[in-house]
């Protein structure tokens, strides 16, 4: 099949199943420009019923594995999942270097699972602005699940909350006593905990300061369950599965998931418009008013405030 250069005749050919066209449509999501606005457009409306799933944790704390093995249960279940795997940028390329993809290699071949390496680009929470417009187009071409797998750094990975339904936090045994648990901010982001690779010694201690933790915090609808998994031999694949579905429903059920939806399109909207002051503000740097600005600054002719209002009457004109 031919691929069609238009951007709605490739959202229908990967509509209906043609790998290439939705490969070539995360391309342009991710390269950004016009092309991905003209597909935020087109997709938008459409989008609004997949769930989707955050799964988060410091690095090496195995994610991608587990994340496998979660596929795996739900393919059983003749479920159709697409991923996305937010992994370190290259840099040289500035592309995904693509390890989270490797550790899933056993879906490569499965219609049901789409997946997809996207670079964080340099951005601090590992999670770009290309993220939500990909959500959304595999939303629009019908995806019913989308599971973002975080690059996994640490404290910042509290990101996540704002592109997901359902959090998922992994942590390993010795994972830290309680206070350093919740310096790490994790404890209020998850909607469900669990402690991987729970063959090692710590794992009940873990467990256990993860419960006294969320004793502490105030109650609410939901309270996050603390599981137990192998990822390597797909111990608890199931029982997190289960989890995954239970918040989903209970979120239906309670309204919460409209109230989440909400506050994402808020949080991208936020985004995107502090996105695009930052590129004015790039361009107002160049130019022969710019120009002048910096010499009369450098000359102490004008203070900082006034020298930035100069260029702000400059974007009014």
């Amino acid at each position: 099949m031919t691929l069609p250069d238009e951007i709605d005749g490739l959202l229908e050919a990967a509509r209906g199943g043609h790998r290439r066209a939705l490969a070539r449509v995360m391309s342009y999501v991710e390269r950004g420009g016009s092309l991905a606005r003209e597909l935020g457009a087109l997709t938008f409306a459409l989008s609004g019923k997949a769930h989707t799933v955050g799964i988060t944790g410091a690095p090496g704390s195995g994610k991608s594995t587990l994340n496998s093995a979660v596929v795996a249960i739900a393919r059983e279940q003749g479920e159709r999942l697409a991923v996305l795997a937010i992994d370190p940028s290259s840099p040289f390329s500035g592309g995904a270097i693509l390890g989270d993809r490797v550790r899933m290699a056993d879906h490569t071949f499965d219609e049901g699972v789409y997946i997809r390496s996207m670079a964080t680009r340099g951005h601090l929470g590992g999670l770009t602005l290309a993220t939500p417009l990909a959500v959304r187009v595999l939303d629009a071409l019908g995806w019913p699940w989308v599971v973002i797998e975080t690059v996994g750094v640490g404290q910042v990975e509290t990101e996540i909350v704002g592109a997901a339904d359902t959090t998922v936090v992994v942590v390993n045994p010795g994972w830290g006593d309680s206070i350093q648990a919740n310096k790490a901010g994790l404890m209020e982001i998850a909607d469900i905990f669990v402690v991987n690779k729970a063959d090692r010694p710590g794992t009940s201690e873990t467990c256990r300061d993860i419960r006294q933790m969320l004793d502490l915090s105030a109650p609410g609808d939901w309270d996050p369950p603390i599981l137990t998994a192998v990822g390597t031999t797909g111990e608890g694949a199931t029982e997190l599965w289960d989890a995954v579905c239970a918040h989903r429903d209970h979120c239906t059920a309670t309204g919460e998931l409209t109230v989440r939806r909400a506050a994402r399109v808020e949080n991208e909207f936020a985004e995107v418009l502090r996105a695009s002051i930052d590129a004015r503000v790039a361009a107002l740097t160049d130019g022969d008013t710019a120009a002048n600005v910096h010499d009369r600054l450098a000359r102490r002719e004008i203070d900082p405030y006034a020298a930035a209002e100069l260029l702000l009457d400059d974007i009014g004109e």
